[in-house]
């Protein structure tokens, strides 16, 4: 048996379909455009990358992003003012303070800053201690588990009385994912890294949600013949190939393993170093002699992908529904901060 393949690339492009369905209506009802405010502090590059995907995915179902940048050093209270100016500013319904913050920050004051009404992140004190609450809903659900959600919602899942397992216990993923399956009325248990015969617990599993950040941590023998499998992991696993060899860096004479042509497959590259044709000495990355100009060396790669912590190729042999890494859970994350965000507009309109 091979298992179905839960596309969240399309499930979240129909989400944006109905958001933006939804922001005309908006517009057209009461003269509102739905508008995001980001909150960046620092220059960590992959924050910086997501802030943009975030903008980006607003420009095009017709949601208004403004972006607010503060340096590494801004102060605790810097970044509260600033959440508060965004809480009384009425063209904003929605405040994504973008994590991790920098040291020395209190991520929980800040999250507790932003207004209720406004938190489309999910992360606010409030909206997570009503998730964990029989009878209560918050106002917004964290955005990846609420993903996971709707992933299975969309695949024909059910949730009553099944047996779920949660592999992680993170405040971002694992936790409320946890609580989303309990108010979802299925039998739930969290793994974590003091559980006993982990693999034997995911056994019992109808729904099982990997988060661990760890590759590949989940074979096929951990998994019960046509489960629901969602992979929130991304994780980097180097490619071993068939022409990589080792080269002896000429200046620390150290060994290093690379390959010496550009590679065009799809996944992700890693610089290893250079090679001087001219001569045929080979440099690492990391021991480039002073005065050695790049211009002109070629560059010699490690290839890596981009896995989950399901061993896909394994457990879709077992698996009845299954979502693939990347393709799968990322995608539905910014969907449903759409989705949150235009609630909000709704809400305060």
């Amino acid at each position: 048996m091979t298992a179905s393949l839960i596309d969240g690339i399309a499930i979240a492009a129909k989400v944006r379909s109905e958001v933006a369905v939804g922001v005309g209506k908006l517009l057209k009802d009461s003269g509102i455009t739905p508008g995001l405010a980001t909150v960046l502090v620092g220059d960590n590059v992959a924050s910086q990358t997501y802030v943009r995907a975030k903008q980006k995915a607003c420009a095009e179902v017709g949601i208004e992003s403004y972006g607010h940048v503060l340096s590494s050093d801004s102060t605790q209270n810097e970044i509260v003012s600033l959440v508060r100016d965004l809480n009384a500013d009425h063209s904003v319904h929605g405040i994504l303070v973008q994590l991790p913050l920098p040291d020395g920050i209190n991520e929980e004051e800040v999250l507790s800053s932003i207004s209720i009404e406004k938190d489309v992140d999910g992360f606010h004190p409030i909206n997570i201690g009503k998730l964990g609450m029989k009878g209560r809903d918050p106002l917004f659900v964290p955005c990846t588990p609420d993903g996971c959600m709707r992933l299975l919602q969309e695949s024909g899942a059910e949730f009553s009385g099944a047996n779920a397992v949660v592999l992680g216990r993170s405040n971002i993923v694992g936790l409320p994912a946890a609580m989303l399956l309990l108010k979802r009325n299925a039998t739930l248990t969290v793994c974590h890294s003091r559980t006993r015969n982990v693999a034997e617990v995911c056994r019992q599993a109808d729904i099982l949600i990997a988060a661990v950040g760890r590759p590949e941590m989940v074979k096929a023998d951990w998994v019960k013949p046509g489960a629901f499998v969602i992979d929130v992991g991304i994780n980097n696993k180097w490619i071993s190939h068939t022409d990589d060899r080792e080269f002896r860096c000429a200046s620390s004479g150290d060994l290093f393993t690379a390959h010496h042509q550009d590679l065009s497959e799809k996944g992700g590259r890693k610089r290893m170093g250079y090679l001087d044709e001219s001569s045929g000495d080979v440099y690492s990355r990391d021991h480039l002699p002073n005065g050695i100009e790049v211009e002109g060396l070629v560059k010699l790669f490690r290839k890596n992908k981009l896995v989950g912590d399901v061993d896909f190729d394994e457990v879709k042999e077992v698996a009845g529904h299954i979502t693939p890494v990347p393709g799968g859970v990322g995608p539905m994350t910014i969907a449903q901060l759409l989705s949150n965000t235009l609630r909000s507009a709704q809400a305060l309109s």
